[in-house]
């Protein structure tokens, strides 16, 4: 009756048909290198700046403060250990202010700086993800160098108050001698949220490819002209000499093309997603011992939620027989055997944390298949329940 209903969309993205469509000539006709001198290479090298030209005028940036990456991942680890490769913070390593709710790649970027003398303070978070910003001046030290916050939470939807920081963060800068570089991870905010650059008041601002309907294996890192970066990668001098390796072209021209969908359609999609999660939320409400761990006002395509009794691991198989695809929290731990590190921060017992699937929305999902899923859910963990209780 139901084709495959796909609620792990904050995992990754099915590619968007026209996204697909854009790409195909840059593997076989237009298949240049850009750093080549001949017809070819140039061509290759003009399209790769006309789409940092589209993505700056989408961000409300300069083209050259924008650099392609191979993914999220690897634009995280440049803003992050490029900051801390200047010469003058190898020499210094200072302070760092975290969340303790932020993805690997930034937690354990930080976990390796604090080998080489960096210190870490982490902003407290409430039963959401949610952070205040009045917590803020007072982890603020006179070595302050760095501060990493994510703007929405990939296993809550909690947004994180980045502009009010920001402001903070400039003003505090005002009377310092070593700025601090303010780094805001808006992987799954684009999309979703408005995201313009000088809004967030950032310095280094991470995207990736495949969590906007775009390809896998490409990620944009916005670096302010102000903030001095040493590369992570050493070869070539591809982009501006910060991040060497022949240019990913179908990749970047398709992550070009789902950043403008995703920007242009975002006030219809973000009206699609709420409807469907109000529904996906009250229909979770119904469920005995269930509870829902992402803030009502969360972004809206990201719910998680705890069913007590219930294994998240067997409750996704149990879903999956139904042809419907959820996880157990964020994709890149959920093969590892330690439990969520965000969960554990939001104060909810082992117990809860296994008990836990995140279900995460796309705009092409209807109202009908939200309701099968909400069905499906009532029936998958009434049956689980009678089976291990």
């Amino acid at each position: 009756m139901h084709n495959e209903i796909y609620l792990d969309n904050s995992a990754t993205t099915p590619v968007a048909p026209e996204v697909v469509q854009i790409m195909e000539p840059y593997w076989t006709v237009q298949f240049g290198n850009p750093s080549s001198p001949h017809l070819r290479g140039v061509a290759a090298q003009k399209v790769v700046s006309s789409c940092r030209a589209q993505l700056a005028s989408i961000l409300r940036v300069h083209p050259s403060e924008l650099y392609f990456t191979g993914s999220g991942t690897e634009a995280n680890n440049l803003a992050l250990q490029g900051v801390a490769r200047a010469p003058y913070f190898q020499r210094n390593p200072g302070h760092i202010i975290t969340t303790p709710i932020e993805h690997p790649s930034v937690l354990n970027v930080i976990k390796h700086l604090e080998k080489l003398g960096w210190e870490t303070s982490y902003l407290s978070v409430d039963r959401y993800g949610r952070i205040d910003a009045a917590e803020f001046p007072r982890l603020l030290r006179d070595n302050t160098k760095i501060v990493s916050i994510m703007l929405v939470n990939n296993e809550l939807g909690s947004i994180a108050p980045v502009g009010e920081i920001g402001a903070m963060i400039q003003r505090e800068n005002q009377g310092r001698q070593h700025r601090i570089v303010f780094h805001v991870d808006a992987v799954q905010a684009l999309g979703h949220l408005p995201v313009k650059i000088p809004e967030l008041k950032a310095h280094l601002c991470t995207f990736s490819g495949h969590k906007i309907f775009g390809p896998k294996g490409v990620g944009l890192l916005y670096a302010n002209k102000q903030v001095q970066l040493r590369p992570i990668i050493f070869g070539g001098n591809q982009e501006g000499g910060l991040r060497s390796g022949t240019e990913n072209v179908p990749g970047i021209v398709g992550f070009t093309k789902a950043a403008q969908l995703v920007t242009e359609n975002l006030d219809s999609n973000v009206k699609q997603l709420s409807e469907l999660r109000q529904v996906l939320l009250a229909g979770i409400n119904t469920i005995p011992d269930a509870f829902v761990n992402s803030p009502e006002d969360g972004a809206p395509h990201i719910l998680s939620a705890s069913f007590l009794g219930v294994r998240g691991e067997v409750l996704v198989h149990f879903l999956e027989q139904r042809r419907i695809f959820v996880s157990m929290g964020a994709a890149c731990s959920s093969r590892k055997k330690d439990v969520s590190h965000v969960l554990k921060s939001i104060g909810l017992q082992h117990h809860e944390i296994l008990s836990t699937i995140r279900l995460s929305l796309a705009p092409q999902i209807t109202l009908a298949q939200i309701e099968y899923v909400v069905y499906s859910l009532k029936e998958a963990v009434e049956e689980i329940r009678n089976i291990y209780i």
